[in-house]
């Protein structure tokens, strides 16, 4: 018997092609699958996208061609487990990557990041926030250039985080309140300048930093599988939310949804930027944390670490278990009166309020079954928000949309 491979007949090879193309259609959803966990395996494929197992097993070949998956055609068999096992699917560890960049009040970071929001590398951060945006987002994309040159990888385009919303469909920074900018700086215009004038391919996005952190946990985090996702965050200075439904960013008209700081939680406490006293914003942040417990902020780290830092070591002095019992109950009240109106079926923290939550989980969940309508007839799960970095790892997701909606189109 001859050794050879039987040709293969035009019938066949037509059936092949007709697979791809059919296939092609869904490359977007399968990609999106496998890179938020949801795939695994080449069986779990075939049924989340209702297709064929050939038709499944094309697309994951194209999606491998492309480099953005890996396929182990050679996976044991679990223990006791019946039939032909499947083959695994992950994204590719060598594959492309986003140039993911943050601002914050107490400096920016760059960093390069992979589908299944893995962090592939980091710049250091700086610490000092320049008056000028042109001159802060060069910087910062300079860094993520850097990054790039050191790794050799490919980029399909950059994403930025800020701390202010950021109104549609201009990209304006309307209040970075905490930066030396002015209101209204047109941010994602000057990033895609400094992106373009570093020489780099693809399209670059700039959005709100808790937008893109609830984004981030919803699709790699303490979110994934929520259908109505609430995050709530205080990073630096001020508090922000967020608001995730159906898989996708609520960000109301002109994207300006979810201004949650400035919910009033203590009517006759301190004065806001916003005109109005006790917002979130100014009652529950690390400033309000360091002034409750009678401790003078200094300069030596960021407001967050140092409030971090005072309830994780300190928290059996008098006054600083006070102080975090008074942030508590008043993040507590901003949450009841969220659940209220938007009846999410998870809330994630973040920031020091992921601290707060760590203190004391029962009395903060209290607070919130006690003042709120669905609180007291089923629970919200509130849970601390899980990914290091999640703005960034959001700000990249923003980067890496084009390629979920059209991967050959975008890789073109």
């Amino acid at each position: 018997m001859s050794g050879k491979a039987a040709p293969r007949s035009a019938g066949e090879g037509t059936t092949s092609r007709t697979r791809l193309d059919r296939g092609r259609t869904v490359l977007g959803p399968a990609l999106e699958l496998v890179h938020t966990g949801r795939a695994p395996t080449r069986a779990v494929l075939t049924a989340e996208l209702g297709v064929t197992r050939a038709t499944a097993g094309a697309v994951a070949a194209e999606l491998e061609a492309l480099g953005l998956i890996r396929v182990d055609a050679r996976p044991g068999a679990a223990a006791g487990s019946q039939g032909r096992p499947s083959h695994r699917l992950a994204v590719a560890e060598d594959g492309p990557v986003a140039l993911a960049a943050q601002v914050h009040t107490d400096g920016f970071r760059a960093a390069l990041v992979g589908l299944g929001g893995r962090i592939v590398a980091t710049a250091p951060g700086c610490e000092a926030v320049d008056p000028d945006p042109a001159t802060v987002l060069g910087s910062v994309v300079e860094a993520g250039v850097a990054l790039l040159r050191e790794t050799g990888r490919r980029c399909v385009g950059a994403g930025l985080a800020v701390p202010s919303a950021v109104a549609e469909p201009e990209g304006l920074a309307l209040n970075p309140l905490h930066l030396a900018w002015p209101p209204g700086a047109p941010v994602r215009r000057i990033f895609a300048e400094q992106v373009r004038a570093a020489g780099l391919d693809g399209p670059a996005f700039a959005a709100n930093d808790i937008n893109l952190a609830a984004l981030a946990e919803h699709r790699h985090g303490a979110g994934r599988g929520a259908r109505d996702l609430l995050c709530v965050a205080t990073g630096h200075r001020g508090v922000g939310g967020a608001l995730v439904l159906d898989g996708r960013l609520h960000t109301g008209s002109s994207g300006l949804a979810l201004e949650v700081g400035h919910l009033a939680a203590h009517p006759e406490g301190r004065p806001c930027h916003c005109g109005g006293r006790g917002c979130l914003d100014v009652e529950t942040d690390p400033l309000a944390l360091l002034t409750e417990a009678g401790r003078a902020p200094g300069p030596e780290m960021s407001l967050l670490r140092q409030a971090d830092d005072l309830i994780r070591g300190h928290y059996d002095d008098p006054a600083v278990r006070t102080a975090t019992e008074t942030l508590i109950d008043r993040l507590g009240l901003g949450l009841a009166g969220l659940v209220n109106i938007l009846n999410p079926d998870r809330i994630v923290l973040g920031g020091l309020h992921r601290t707060l939550l760590d203190a004391d989980p029962e009395r903060l969940r209290a607070v919130v079954a006690g003042r709120s309508l669905w609180g007291r007839s089923g629970g919200v799960p509130i849970l601390p928000c899980v990914l290091d970095h999640n703005s960034l790892v959001g700000a990249a997701e923003l980067a890496w949309q084009p390629v979920l909606d059209d991967p050959l189109g975008a890789l073109a």
